[in-house]
This record gives structure tokens, sequence and C-alpha cells, in this order.
């Protein structure tokens, strides 16, 4: 018999043979133990008999409640004003809170030097804020690694979906291990509302009171910031409304320290911002920046101080609340939930009682919409915020479908579709910006590519996406005054056109509103009817 036709019959005897029967012919100890001599021979031949074995992160996150009143909190915050209030808050339930200040330039570069390769803006800056300020506290206050790893730990929000949000907290960990500083404790509070840390004993407290604290110290942040960038580009005396800004922030961050009301509060304030000296009939293009949440938000170095830029150019900026974004978060539980009844119903009886729990979150979501948009409302009366109203989600979904899937997640998902369509069916702005971090997986898709479809269906929109880097900021700037001009020219003929509708001129429109107290105002603010503000002001003085 040849070779081949043994090897067959072999074969074929074997497909007809047990497993005891296969064990006993073939000594399998025998081809296992012949297999490892190899590879540890091939291992010596490779050079890679020494590689340590598989590493794990510890990730410390020890914080107890003994540890509370020695222990400071720090954290990353995105205005200047949601930082200080957010810290006022945390220590007027007992925490020693610290904001680590402007994510300038310079923690990109401490960010660039200690984190991984190919990350979006936000996590270069938020690693590269934290590092900096614990190399200060090693290097300029002379605290040792162990001192700071004591007596300092991070709160970060994370989260989940296509975005390198969720992986924020594995940046912290590496950067800090690169840095010097391993062993510094990283708490994660995650969007979806857990905090990886034990109740019994824990340090931070995520009680109901803990969390309304902070809610109304982000809602109180918002209405400041959405007054302050309606009265400031037209002050009479430049740096006026920033110095009432500042006195409002130190007004609210006592209030919140020592529990009083922060409607009072918000009421102080509002004398404060009604001192300022101001001329709205001044034709000003109105600009909406929306885009990815930080890099529209932050007011440093992220988005090149793109709020301030605008209003050095002439405009009026209109700036996306914290708390719409909560309003968001709400929304998505919800819709998702909504899903997830559907389903259960296709697969259970009609008289299963699984039902219950899904029916009670959604009312649970119900309510606490209704309340944060109660606290938002009267917040906003109280300093005198008037015409603002928070978007309604079920119409940005509504009208944002058609373009971009609600079931897809990640960043603000379908809002920044409809909040472009919304602003320019409803004449809310003379330009949009969308601004993103180069390298941000979710936001980069939605401007560059189902943006140019709306673009193209409604051609009289003036959109301009810009990629923030850290560097570069000659060129945006030069884009954004190029689409500035175009968005000069609209909102000067829509004065035009509201002088001739009023009947009015220019001299004596300015003499009327000058001799009314209340439309001269800075806490009051026009009816819409364009999107120009001077032009509001006319219609209201016609």
């Amino acid at each position: 018999m040849v070779p081949s036709e043994a090897k067959g019959t072999r074969m074929k005897n074997l497909n007809h043979m047990t497993k005891q029967d296969i064990s006993n012919v073939i000594d399998f100890e025998e081809i296992e133990a012949k297999v490892l001599a190899f590879k540890e021979r091939e291992r010596q031949r490779l050079g890679l008999a020494d590689i340590p074995a598989q590493w794990h992160d510890q990730n410390p996150q020890e914080f107890s409640r003994q540890q509370r009143s020695k222990t400071t909190v720090l954290f990353n915050g995105v205005t200047r004003t949601h930082d200080r209030l957010i810290e006022a808050a945390l220590t007027g339930q007992g925490y020693k809170a610290m904001a680590m200040g402007d994510t300038d330039n310079e923690s990109l570069q401490y960010g660039k030097e200690f984190g991984n390769r190919s990350q979006c803006n936000p996590t270069y800056y938020a690693v590269g804020c934290l590092i900096k300020f614990l190399t200060r506290l090693r290097d300029k206050q002379g605290l040792s690694v162990e001192q700071i790893n004591r007596d300092y730990i991070l709160l970060a929000v994370g989260g989940c979906g296509p975005c390198r949000l969720g992986m924020y907290v594995t940046e912290y960990r590496k950067a800090l291990r690169d840095a010097g500083f391993d062993g510094f404790r990283v708490l994660l509070f995650k969007n979806t509302g857990s905090m990886k840390q034990s109740a019994a004993d824990a340090g931070m407290a995520l009680t109901p009171r803990f969390f309304f604290k902070i809610i109304k110290a982000i809602i109180a942040s918002d209405v400041i910031n959405a007054m302050g960038y309606r009265i400031r580009p037209y002050e009479s005396v430049a740096g006026n409304t920033d110095v009432a800004l500042e006195k409002c922030r130190a007004i609210l961050c006592e209030t919140l320290q020592q529990n009083k009301s922060v409607l009072r509060g918000l009421y102080r304030c509002r004398k404060e911002l009604a001192k300022i000296r101001i001329n709205r009939l001044q034709p000003k293009p109105k600009v909406s920046i929306i885009g990815e949440f930080w890099a529209m938000t932050t007011e440093g170095d992220g988005n090149y101080r793109l709020q301030r830029f605008l209003e050095s150019e002439g405009a009026e900026c209109e700036v996306q609340p914290v708390t719409a974004w909560l309003l968001y978060t709400i929304w998505e539980t919800r819709y998702d939930t909504h899903e997830r009844m559907m389903l259960r119903r296709r697969n259970i009886p009609q008289s299963s009682t699984v039902d219950v729990r899904p029916a009670r979150i959604l009312f649970l979501l119900w309510l606490g919409q209704i309340v944060l948009r109660r606290v938002f409302n009267s917040c906003a009366r109280a300093i005198g915020l008037k015409g603002y109203h928070l978007a309604d989600m079920d119409k940005l979904a509504a009208i944002s479908h058609e373009y971009y899937s609600n079931e897809l997640r990640g960043g603000e998902g379908h809002m920044e579709v409809g909040k472009l369509i919304k602003t320019f069916v409803n004449n809310k702005a003379h330009l949009v910006i969308s601004v993103k971090p180069f390298g941000c997986m979710p936001s980069s898709g939605v401007s560059d590519g189902i943006q140019s479809l709306v673009t193209a269906r409604y051609p009289e929109a003036n959109f301009l996406p810009v990629e923030t880097s850290g560097d570069g900021a000659v060129n945006v700037h030069s884009r954004v005054q190029m689409s500035l001009s175009k968005a000069r020219k609209k909102a000067q003929q829509e004065f035009d056109e509201a002088l001739a509708k009023t009947g009015l001129s220019k001299e004596t429109a300015q003499h009327k509103l000058y001799s009314n107290k209340k439309l001269n105002s800075p806490v009051h603010y026009p009816r819409h009817v364009l999107a120009s503000t001077a032009s509001n002001t006319l219609f209201e003085l016609g």
C-alpha cells in the first residue's frame, strides 16, 4: 500500500473510533509538551523570555467619608462661571473643592506630552489641565507625590457611545503614571447616572440634595452667561459688563456656600446688571455657536476664545446652555425606554406586569424635565433673562430625523442638525458656527457630512464648520471673518428695512430709546421678530 493510501485508511479508521480509542492511539500530553518546548525555544531565540506578565490597571478610587474634610476634590469645568459656582455648591455641602482653572494651550502641551497619540482636542486639554495643576503642586509648592495622592482627588465625567469621553478616565491614569503621579485617584461619574463607588462609606454622598445643588449651580451659571452675551456687545463703556458679571459670580458663590436662596442671589445680580449703560440701536450680526459640547462651550484656547473674538469683530453671540444638554440626556433615556417597551410588548403576554418599571421610569423622566425647566425659568425671571426658551427636544428630534437618525448616539447626536435647521427657519441668527475638535468622531461626521445636505436644502443658511486643534487660530479667525462679512450685511439690511417699516429715523429712534427707561434697560430684551437685536428694538419703539 502506498503511503497516501495508508494515511487515508488510518483516517477512515479514526472516524469510526471513539474518543477513548483515539486517546489510546495518540499521546496528547506528549504533543502538548513538544508544543510548549518549541514555544519556549522560540521565545529564547527571539529574546522574549523576559517579557513581564500582562499589565492590569490598578485604578485606585478609594475615597471614604472620613477623608472628605482633608481631601480636595478637583474638577474640570467648561466656563469660568460654571467653575466658580459648582465649586461653591460643593463647598456648601462640606467638600473641599477646587476648579483647576482655564484649559489653556499650556494644558494642551502637557496633554500631548503625557497622553496617547491621536486623541481629540478636549482629551488633551482636560488631561493636560490636571497634569499641569499637579505638576505645579509638586514643583512650585513643594508637595510630595505622596501628599498629592493622599490629599487630592479628581472627579471626572465619563460616558459611552462612539466618543472618546468614555476613555477619558483611562487617559487620565496613563498620563498620571507617565508624569510621575502613579496612584492618584480618579472618581468617574458617568453621564448614565452612576459612580463606581460603594455607597456605604462613600466620600461623595450622591443624594438628591447633592444633585439638586449642582443643577442649581449649572442653571445659575447658564443664565448669568446668557445675560452677559446679551449685554456685552451693546455696552457703552467697554468692560462694564465683565465687572458686573464678576460681582454676580461673587454674590452667587456666597449664596451657594451658605445654602441661601439662589433666586434671591440672582435678583441681586439683576440689580448689578441694571447699572450698565447700553445702546442696542447698533445693527450687529447675531452668531449662534453650536457643535461638540466642550468645544462650543469652553471660553479658553480650546476654541481659540471664539466668543470674545466674535464680539471684538462686532457680533452678538448666542451660546448653548449646559441645561439643554441635561434635557437631551433625559430625552435619550426616555426615547430608549419607549423603544424597549415596544420590544417587550411583542415578546411577552399582555397580562404581564413587566412594563410597570418602564412606566415608572418614564414618569420620573417626565417629572425631571418639568422640574428642570421650571427651575431654569424661575432663575431666568429672577435675573431678567426674558424671552429665552430652552429647546423642545421632541421638536429637535422630529425636524432632524430626516437627516440624522435619532437612534444614533455620540456627542450631541441629532441636536446639532436640529439647531441649524431651527435657527434659520425661525430666523434666529445671521450666522451659525459649528465648532468641533479635530479628531472628534461623532461631531466631525455630522458637520462635514450631514450638514452639507442640510445647507443644500436651505441655501440661505450661512453656516461655517470649524475644526480646532490648538494651533491654526489665525486661519480659523480668517474664515470666521469672511463669514461674518455676509452676516454683517444681512444685519444692516434688516436694520434698514425696520427703519423703513417703522417710519423712524435713526436719530429719532435713538432719542425715543433714551427716553424710555424700560426699553433702554440692560435687563430688557426686545421681542423676537428678526435675527437682529437692533431691528427688534426698532419694532418695539415703533
